[in-house]
């Protein structure tokens, strides 16, 4: 027998934990064995703050795809949940220090960190994982956006780019050259007078000239949707600022703000005698376009409309129902919905109808997006013009059937159910969704050869 180190005895082989054994070593020191579950045996790790960090890295390595040659039309490749990654940190608590415990628990229960969706089985880790996609093409999409903003030639000093952070993408504290040679066949570091600078390659200005011919065809039906979206608001109207803050999401170039002039039979651009704006407003109402998502699915498939929501009768324990019977119940409350194209000024809070009114304005705004899916931000940034609340969040968490809830408790996303297959992959692909997949998949690679072979997707991880 042995004394351990918190003074409890241990004998020579004991079982600390699954996967880990304890062992003696002939210098008198012991140390800890890890089988990892997959078979794998490692080595003997340094004491136990190096040998959690080593243990959470492995196992990390393991949860991450292993990239394999792949042609240029393949899909892009999708990294391992995030949410996978916290539990493998999470499995380490009983193996740290005290100290290093509290701080990891900490971390781990931090709004930053802790899932929107607690419930490990009601997740989807196929959804979650396009949220991880995101986060690792940030820099791809933002440098893009803001060197095609600027001048030709579309390239700025190193010195400047390492402040911008936030406008680029990258991680605060990092280099910007490291983000940049993660995609050598779109972004370069050419020496100008003796200045490094991060400038695009010729294939990306062609992407981006590609890019602009897509706005171009796609802009009558991004029109048609930014007159649906100020139907929906209460006074049809939009502050510009907020449009172009939503502008991604909706599919929208980055000039409309200059280009919804073109268009006066339907909006017309006032600035607002209070705080100075300019608020975009709608010139005619179009009762074609009064029809939402929901209504014109209900005539195809009025089965399945009737099980997208469910508004729960409550009752009590005296009034026995199985399930079929509840369903019968809620059905019959749940229907009709309220139209999202009324005007829910009229109605009074804290009613059942109030509560259609205010789930079929998220539903409909997401049905308006390129992705069927936005980010919270995006969707309180009309929080006054679709009349929300502050009890939204406990609303859509009750339509399961209708939305998942994706990311943390600081930042998450909502996404439509219907609008995505098993593998998380959109069933209706707009046209500028399958550019966006083209641009990722020349993001993965480092060269370009006869074949277009994909030859490293080291920009997938951080």
């Amino acid at each position: 027998m042995r004394r351990g180190r918190w003074g409890r005895e241990k004998s020579d082989v004991e079982s600390v934990g699954a996967g880990v054994e304890w062992a003696p070593r002939s210098d008198g020191f012991s140390f800890f064995n890890f089988r990892a579950a997959y078979g794998t045996e490692l080595a003997a790790p340094p004491p136990p703050p190096a040998m959690a960090r080593r243990l959470f890295c492995a196992t990390r390595a393991l949860l991450l795809p292993v990239p394999a040659p792949a042609p240029a039309a393949a899909p892009v490749p999708v990294p391992a949940s995030s949410a996978a990654a916290a539990e493998a940190a999470a499995s380490l608590l009983p193996l740290l220090p005290c100290k290093r415990r509290k701080k990891l628990l900490k971390k781990l229960n931090s709004p930053r960190v802790a899932p929107i969706e607690p419930e490990a089985d009601r997740r989807v880790p196929a959804l979650d994982a396009v949220l991880d996609r995101d986060a690792a093409f940030r820099f791809l999409h933002r440098a893009r956006s803001f060197l095609a903003s600027l001048p030709p030639p579309h390239r700025i000093p190193l010195s400047e780019a390492g402040k911008l952070y936030r406008e680029l993408g990258f991680p605060r504290g990092r280099k910007v050259a490291r983000s940049a040679e993660r995609h050598p066949l779109l972004f370069h570091l050419p020496v100008v007078d003796s200045v490094p600078h991060l400038a695009l390659t010729p294939l990306m200005r062609s992407l981006l000239d590609e890019e602009r011919r897509v706005h171009e065809e796609l802009l009558p039906s991004r029109v048609r949707a930014v007159r649906k979206l100020l139907m929906l608001t209460a006074h049809r109207r939009v502050p510009l600022a907020k449009l172009h803050h939503c502008r991604a999401v909706l599919g929208l170039p980055d000039d409309f703000r200059d280009r919804v002039h073109g268009f006066p039979d339907d909006f017309r651009v006032v600035v607002d005698p209070t705080d100075g704006r300019h608020v975009l407003e709608l010139a005619r109402w179009d009762p074609a376009l009064a029809v939402s998502a929901l209504e014109r699915d209900f005539v195809v498939d009025e089965r399945r409309v009737r099980r997208t929501f469910r508004f729960a009768v409550p009752h009590s324990r005296l009034m026995p129902l199985d399930a079929e019977d509840a369903d019968r119940l809620d059905a019959a409350t749940t229907f009709p919905l309220v139209s999202p194209y009324t005007n829910g000024a009229l109605l009074k809070p804290w009613t059942p109808e109030a509560e259609k009114y205010r789930v079929g304005v998220v539903h409909e705004f997401l049905s308006l997006t390129v992705e069927k899916r936005a980010m919270i931000h995006h969707i309180v940034e009309f929080k006054e013009e679709f009349g929300l609340t502050r009890h939204m969040y406990e609303s859509l968490k009750k339509q399961n059937r209708a939305f998942y809830l994706s990311g943390t408790e600081m930042n998450w996303a909502l996404f439509l159910r219907d609008a995505y297959d098993e593998h998380g992959v959109l069933k209706e692909k707009d046209p500028l969704v399958m550019f966006n997949e083209k641009l990722q998949r020349y993001a993965c690679m480092t060269k370009i050869d006869s074949r277009g072979t994909m030859a490293d997707a080291a920009g997938l991880t951080e």
